[in-house]
């Protein structure tokens, strides 16, 4: 069985070479402080799990001290066509678009256009009147006027009181209401998604929970209004191009459809049928919340960006300040915090603005630093960033299930398992 395994690990790694440029400098991973044996662990859990047939590919990216110690895809990117995944596979990203979407705000922000505590009704005044669901004891909701409006800070840190449908922990009254997480993007443009989302209720009183939603959706079509472009033609403008993200999009072209990344048909945990609509299905307005696409290698220049304080190859996209600013909890005592029920290994987080932040030694059930930055996507995507290692690691997967949380676990698991020093 060993060998078996040993076997398949050799046909799932696919390294870069002349022809595939490395997004960021290499290093030699015990000169990086890892031991290179540790990642080739890496190697062996991506093995089984594709020989499981749990997993169709992957492709992993680690950098320490902004230099590369692994890069490596595995296994396949169409599990249907056997086309085996190279390391610019394009992943559809889905929440990993709200930390550059939130960064599309930040840079507003420090031109003086988009303040936190501006009120979002400023913007699209159908906000100021939205009500607050109350769930009674027989089930029947009653709506409550705003105690305090929603401003964009609330946007960002997930506490406007808006939320997701369709999503396993969220099966109350109010959340029967909402859409799931693309479905506005791909039935109606900016302006028909803030008229229906305006006429729903709240989850809960702005400034008081964090609440897992549509909020950076929202936040994406004030950048819009403010810009006054669409949110993609300004993040490749302000933040891609800058940095080299050159196959960062909300819409793939016909060339770069063939590297998209493809799930099983079926989940290999319930055998129920799965998909990732957006791979198929165009959007009709640039979701921040969901919609973005973009390979490993952009993302990890991204991560290393802000590791960086804002800037990478001479180019600056926010100032050391702001990042700081971004990367630091912004759920006060008074705020209900809820990160840990989206995501069950983030006990000990907080959230910043538009990432969860870890606060605390202990708790989470994965290795790490207070100060660690991180999000993930829900079709099976992710990243986090550890200042105090400065380290950067990016994954990503076609892999829209639950299953996609262990692997979350498991690689980080994996890769502070390899750090020696």
């Amino acid at each position: 069985m060993k060998k078996t395994i040993a076997m398949i690990a050799a046909a799932a790694v696919i390294t870069f070479g002349p022809a595939q440029a490395a997004p960021l400098p290499e290093a030699n991973p015990d000169d990086a402080g890892f031991s290179k044996q540790g990642l080739t662990r890496l190697d062996d859990f991506f093995a089984r799990e594709i020989a499981a047939k749990r997993v169709p590919g992957a492709v992993v990216a680690v950098a320490r001290d902004g230099k590369l110690v692994h890069y490596r895809a595995y296994g396949m990117l169409d599990p249907d066509k056997r086309t085996p995944m190279p390391v610019d596979a394009i992943f559809a990203l889905a929440s990993m678009t709200k930390p550059m979407a939130a960064v599309a705000g930040l840079t507003l922000m420090e031109q003086g256009k988009l303040p936190l505590q501006a009120k979002l009704s400023d913007y699209y005044p159908g906000f100021a009147g939205m009500k607050v669901g109350v769930v009674q004891a027989d089930g029947s909701l009653k709506l409550e006027s705003q105690a305090s409006p929603i401003f964009i800070h609330d946007l960002y840190r997930r506490t406007s009181g808006l939320m997701y449908g369709g999503r396993p922990d969220s099966s109350s009254p109010v959340a029967r209401q909402y859409p799931d997480g693309i479905a506005p993007a791909i039935e109606g443009d900016t302006q028909a998604f803030i008229d229906r989302i305006t006429k729903l209720p709240l989850a809960h009183q702005p400034s008081t929970e964090f609440e897992y939603g549509f909020s950076i959706d929202v936040l994406g079509a004030v950048v819009e209004k403010v810009s006054e472009q669409k949110l993609g033609d300004y993040l490749a403008a302000n933040l891609w191009q800058l940095l080299g993200m050159k196959d960062a999009t909300f819409h793939p072209t016909d060339a770069q459809r063939p590297r998209l990344a493809r799930p099983f048909g079926n989940d290999p945990l319930t055998g129920k049928p799965q998909a990732i609509k957006l791979l198929d299905t165009p959007t009709r307005f640039d979701c921040g919340g969901a919609c973005s696409f973009a390979t490993v290698g952009d993302y990890i220049r991204f991560g290393q960006m802000l590791l960086n304080g804002g800037d990478l190859d001479g180019q600056r996209i926010l100032s050391p300040k702001t990042v700081h600013h971004m990367t630091t909890n912004h759920l006060g005592p008074e705020i209900k915090n809820n990160v840990a029920n989206v995501e069950p290994h983030r006990a000990g987080f907080g959230f910043g603005l538009a990432v969860a932040v870890r606060t605390s030694e202990g708790l989470s059930s994965v290795p790490g630093n207070p100060g660690e930055f991180t999000w993930n996507g829900a079709y099976g995507t992710q990243f986090f960033c550890d200042p105090k290692e400065r380290l950067v690691v990016v994954v990503g997967t076609a892999a829209p299930g639950e299953l996609r949380k262990y692997y979350r676990e498991q690689v980080q698991d994996i890769v502070y398992g390899a750090m020696v020093k």
